[in-house]
């Protein structure tokens, strides 16, 4: 089961920086295929599960439907699994691809009556196209314009009736406008360890692995919540099992795959790790500004911000202060350091914490 998105994707980074063309198939056959194949996300799976029926029932195309949440958890596959429980092609796009209007224009155009369009990171789509995609959702119809300056003519141009999806990691960068338009919005929710198991069970009938469930326990609580990341920690302990054992994955194998590939007991990564080290020894916990983070670990600062820091915090390992960022004392117990005294050369952050 893959819940791989297009577009952007933060969690690269993860053991599989060199996923290659083998991998991409397996991401594929692992993905569900109707509903009641994908584990998890029980609330919106449901609320969805109700409005394609309705739909169906009527005769109609399902409305429109904005998945939003952290990359990874299934927004993609969803969008598939809409397609097929509407029996209706996908076609997939994204949002960065979509600079002019134009472009949207001509994806539109040529829509079948009842088609899914797919638009991945759709927060990140250009403003001009933003506006186009209004009437085209409300109305099902595109102004384009011909010409330029004083003798443009806009020529209306009619749509079959079709269902867009709409993924964003960022939801709150959209505008009411457009966000208002969508007859559904489902938020995907980080998962339990215990969903992760079945996800990791599932993905082992497929691949033909044999595992047991401490293993399937072991590589899930180094999954970071996140199904996409799961798949391929597993695929990694399945090399490892492969070639350092018979092949079976159990709590011994998969802890000492998962080292090879320096994925911690909590999931944290190499980054992950000197992102916190730097922060705790060079700056005695903080609160040290995001720019100079970045830098004592030779990384952007978008990177820093956007791949390690999400989940830090997540984890309750650092936190954002106006003053900068402020590791926590769970920080301090994971990487087995202690805190400085006040007083004593540290920077105060134990008084935002009261340790």
């Amino acid at each position: 089961m893959n819940w791989d998105e297009t577009g952007p994707d933060t969690d690269q980074r993860l053991v599989d920086s060199g996923a290659d063309g083998e991998d991409q198939a397996v991401d594929a056959a692992l993905r569900p295929k109707d509903l009641d194949e994908f584990v998890g996300q029980e609330k919106v799976r449901e609320q969805l599960d109700l409005v394609l029926k309705a739909a169906r029932a009527r005769g109609a195309t399902a409305d429109h439907v904005l998945l939003s949440g952290a990359p990874g958890l299934g927004k993609t596959t969803l969008s598939m699994i809409i397609a097929a429980e509407m029996n209706a092609p996908i076609r997939i796009t994204s949002g960065p691809a979509i600079q002019h209007a134009g472009d949207l224009a001509a994806i539109l155009s040529s829509l079948q009556e009842g088609e899914v369009l797919f638009l991945d990171e759709i927060h990140r789509m250009s403003r001009p196209a933003e506006e186009m995609l209004y009437m085209a959702m409300e109305d099902f119809r595109v102004d384009v314009i011909v010409g330029k300056g004083p003798g443009a003519t806009a020529i209306p141009l009619e749509l079959p009736p079709f269902t867009l999806v709409g993924a964003t990691t960022r939801a709150g960068l959209l505008p009411p406008p457009l966000r208002d338009r969508f007859g559904f919005t489902g938020h995907m929710e980080f998962y339990e360890p215990a969903e992760l198991e079945r996800v990791i069970h599932r993905s082992a009938r497929l691949l033909d692995l044999e595992i047991d469930v401490e293993g399937a326990a072991e590589i899930a609580g180094r999954s970071r919540g996140t199904p996409r990341i799961a798949n391929r920690l597993l695929r990694r302990v399945r090399d490892y099992a492969q070639v350092k054992a018979d092949g079976v994955i159990n709590r011994e194998i998969a802890a000492a795959a998962l080292k090879v590939y320096e994925v911690d007991a909590r999931g944290l990564d190499r980054l992950d790790r000197a992102v916190l080290g730097a922060l705790l020894k060079l700056f005695g916990g903080g609160p040290v500004g995001l720019s100079t983070l970045a830098v004592a670990v030779g990384e952007e600062r978008e990177t820093v911000e956007e791949v390690a820091e999400p989940f830090l915090v997540r984890e309750g390992l650092l936190a954002r202060t106006p003053r900068g960022r402020v590791a926590t004392p769970a920080a301090w117990a994971h990487l087995g350091l202690v805190p400085p005294r006040q007083g004593n050369g540290g920077s105060g952050q134990q008084g935002l914490f009261g340790t």
